[in-house]
């Protein structure tokens, strides 16, 4: 009577699931207990090229959006917290190289890169994962009768720029994607007769 509706339902939505799941559909989210933090307590090492861009003049940008800024705001998200206890890792930043390329012509286009190779220290400052670099490129044109349009998109693309890297650096740290160091081989005393 009531069974055959029921048991239509049941199939029909035991269908659109699975047809979901082989699509590759996943809901996204974070709770507490869907991956451990590896890195609770963390700070920031950055050099000082993070904190500003420079202009085709080689003009400093000091920019509003910094890397750290957008690593603290993700990492936070994560769980991590920022602050100073003595079993806090240190996210450091090896290398971080922001390069503008121009190509000119009636239409110009402006391609922006940046590259930011990384590691976790431990609190004694020694490497616990090998070093990882993060790549981003973004690009954007202009006509160049306009008057001062560069620089406003260029200031809009840069901070877009950063947001990329960050959490891509971001994801890999929380969700424990950067291969560890792998302790030194003991080395056993050699005895000579």
């Amino acid at each position: 009577m009531h069974l055959v509706p029921r048991l239509a339902s049941v199939v029909l939505t035991l269908g659109l699931s699975a047809g979901l799941v082989g699509c590759g559909f996943h809901l996204k989210g974070l709770s507490p207990t869907s991956i451990p933090v590896a890195y609770p307590h963390m700070k920031l090492n950055l050099p000082s090229e993070a904190m500003h861009v420079t202009d085709s003049n080689n003009n400093m940008i000091p920019q509003k959006n910094t890397l750290e800024i957008k690593l603290k705001s993700y990492l936070s998200g994560y769980g991590i917290q920022f602050d100073d206890a003595k079993e806090a890792y240190t996210l450091h930043v090896l290398d971080y190289h922001y390069r503008r390329q121009k190509l000119s012509g009636r239409v110009a286009e402006v391609i922006l890169y940046l590259n930011v190779t990384f590691q976790i220290e431990d609190a004694q400052g020694r490497p616990v994962t090998t070093p990882r670099s993060i790549n981003g490129v973004k690009s954007y044109q202009y006509n160049v009768a306009s008057v001062n349009v560069d620089d406003n998109e260029q200031d809009a693309v840069i901070s877009l720029l950063i947001d990329d890297v960050a959490q891509q650096m971001a994801r890999q740290i929380a969700t424990n994607r950067l291969p560890h160091l792998q302790p030194a081989p003991a080395s056993t005393p050699t005895v000579t007769p």
